[in-house]
């Protein structure tokens, strides 16, 4: 019997770390299992590269994780880690500008959630908004959709089918979570960046670059209600990057782990 993909994602109550388990789990067809970062065989879904370093320094037996489609949450000058590691996919260009790895391919792997959690009804009569798991408990959120009806609160740390599906039928996503944003991506939705408070920026902008999308700076969170007013539902003129990385994604998934690999050691 095979065992579980060893597989290190942030523990914490917030949907897009939780996402990586699914997702992982969808392309290798394995079971997977969450395990301390020193433990791992695979970093997937969220900002990991300060975690990856801190454990990965030494070389352990064997060849070390795999990196696929993970990336920086801060700028970062690191690389000693990097002969540790064996990356196969960072999630944008902007994470291996600061590698200094030469790469051209790249993708989030958050752009394969509607394949993991299929079809979902569309709405058109409701516009999310979605805070960073760490805004969750700021009033300005709950004053925003009880003054409006056609706002939707969602939760970013309820479990990632929820959160998925109720992105998936929104007519149009507000975001300080970057998986709200790619999630909305992956299904189509159209979506606008929301100012994530204290979180840094870098991993927004690693994202977009990764698909050509124009994400320059965020609406501010008191300007929501008058932005979703305004909001239209537009063909993506970033389509086509958000194919291109999906099939990157796919392509370099790390085939050792796939299903029907053997992978003792």
């Amino acid at each position: 019997m095979t065992a579980p993909i060893r597989l290190y994602y942030w523990p914490a109550p917030n949907f897009g770390d939780a996402l990586s388990h699914l997702i992982v789990a969808h392309v290798s067809g394995r079971e997977v299992v969450n395990v301390r970062p020193k433990q791992a065989e695979l970093f997937a879904l969220g900002s990991l590269m300060h975690v990856i370093s801190k454990h990965w320094t030494e070389r352990a037996r064997g060849d070390g994780p795999f990196l696929w489609g993970t990336g920086l949450l801060n700028p970062f000058y690191r690389k000693d880690f990097l002969e540790n590691v064996q990356v196969r996919l960072l999630r944008g260009p902007i994470s291996a500008a600061f590698l200094r790895l030469k790469m051209n391919e790249f993708g989030d792997p958050g752009l394969l959630a509607d394949a993991v959690i299929g079809p979902v009804p569309e709405r058109h009569d409701r516009v999310a908004i979605i805070p960073h798991h760490s805004q969750m408990e700021d009033p300005r959120f709950v004053d925003m959709v009880e003054a409006d009806p056609a706002l939707h609160l969602i939760d970013s740390r309820l479990d990632p089918v929820t959160v998925c599906r109720e992105i998936a039928s929104s007519a149009h996503v507000f975001s300080a979570s970057l998986h709200g944003l790619i999630v909305a991506d992956a299904y189509d939705i159209a979506n606008t960046w929301m100012n994530p408070d204290t979180q840094g920026r870098l991993k927004y902008h690693d994202y977009a670059a990764s698909i050509g999308r124009d994400m320059i700076a965020p609406v501010e969170i008191d300007d929501v209600p008058r932005a979703a007013r305004a909001a239209k539902d537009t063909p993506f003129p970033y389509a086509e990057g958000i194919a291109r990385c999906r099939e990157s994604l796919l392509k370099h998934f790390p085939a050792e782990l796939r299903a029907g690999v053997n992978t003792s050691q």
